[in-house]
């Protein structure tokens, strides 16, 4: 049996996607409110407080019982995460002025924007999990408000592999395609960076290691929560040694483990694999230093790296720690947050 934490507004919304495309839904429900897709509330509330329906709290029940369908899963993992984000730039909004990010030396139009993407993320209902994101200065949002979004494009294409159902799949590209929007906005107006990169960003094809990372932000959530994600490998987590290497492509790795090392056995064989646009690169990895190389991508995007047992990394079992995250743009995030 599944517990989702988000609005049952926004599970019709994607059922309705996946079931029938064409259907005609409701503008408005006058039981729960405004519909996604319908209400400007979702796209230019400049509003402080957090409007409907995230200012609801309490988890959605399941209304019957059974056997999950097919991508129930998958959607469960995606709200979920989404609401995590939703609560980052919600944070931010009741937490900064203006005033704070023009006194910092930014655009005068940048609070604004942050409440437009946080509309994005509206639609969500939360469970009653408390987060904590670390960050107290507008500087330090924007800097984690950058590593968010890129990951977050490339969780969406490890998703879009899971999904059964065709119509699933699409709605997750267009979901994905708002995220580019999101991380286009953070490069331009905040890093003064082309928002341009090779012919594709980055495919991570196992989404729901991206989504362990995220679980940092969760301070607790009520024992009847589902595990999140579901189901969770729970690998040890990766930085690396920021003092001998810059974290860019050609530099030499030092990798740490925050959480425990994995059990690496004597006389086999590792691999660190990285992941850059469509396509992986595997290195050897010593595990007495903890070492490896970073391939020599094009200077762009981002770079997502495991330490698997096998080369390539060929699914999700072969993977031991990680993922990694080396950003190339703007590259001085690598330093400053994943390290």
């Amino acid at each position: 049996m599944l517990y989702f934490q988000a609005w049952p507004v926004a599970l019709a919304v994607l059922r309705l996607i996946v079931a029938a495309p064409t259907r005609t839904v409701s503008q408005r429900d006058t039981q729960v409110g405004p519909v996604p897709g319908f209400s400007e509330i979702y796209v230019d509330y400049q509003g402080k407080a957090a409007p409907f329906p995230a200012n609801m709290t309490g988890a959605t029940q399941p209304t019957a019982s059974g056997s999950p369908a097919e991508d129930d899963f998958l959607f469960q993992n995606l709200l979920s995460a989404e609401f995590i984000i939703f609560n980052f730039y919600q944070s931010a909004v009741e937490m900064f002025t203006n005033e704070d990010f023009v006194s910092a030396g930014y655009s005068d139009t940048t609070y604004a924007a942050i409440c437009d993407i946080r509309d994005k993320y509206t639609s969500l209902k939360p469970g009653p999990c408390t987060y904590a994101y670390g960050f107290t200065t507008p500087a330090e949002f924007l800097a984690l408000q950058t590593l968010i979004e890129i990951s977050s494009e490339a969780f969406l294409t490890g998703l879009v592999l899971e999904a059964k159902i065709d119509a699933t799949k699409g709605a997750l590209v267009a979901i994905g395609e708002v995220e580019a929007r999101h991380n286009a906005w953070s490069l331009m107006e905040v890093w003064n960076q082309s928002p341009f990169v090779g012919p594709a960003d980055t495919v991570f094809p196992y989404a729901k290691q991206i989504l362990d990372i995220t679980n940092e932000f969760v301070v607790q959530c009520p024992s009847s929560n589902p595990p999140f994600p579901t189901p969770n490998q729970n690998l040890p987590k990766m930085a690396y040694d920021n003092l001998t290497s810059n974290g860019v492509p050609g530099d030499n790795l030092t990798v740490v483990f925050s959480n425990g090392a994995p059990s690496f056995q004597a006389g086999k064989e590792y691999y660190m694999v990285f992941f850059h646009g469509v396509e992986n690169v595997t290195m050897p990895f010593d595990t007495n230093a903890n070492a490896t190389q970073i391939p020599w991508f094009d200077n762009s995007g981002v770079i997502i790296s495991v330490v698997s047992d096998t080369p390539g990394a060929p699914n999700m079992e072969s993977v031991l720690a990680g993922p990694l995250f080396l950003l190339e743009q703007p590259s001085v995030l690598t330093t400053s947050i994943t390290s």
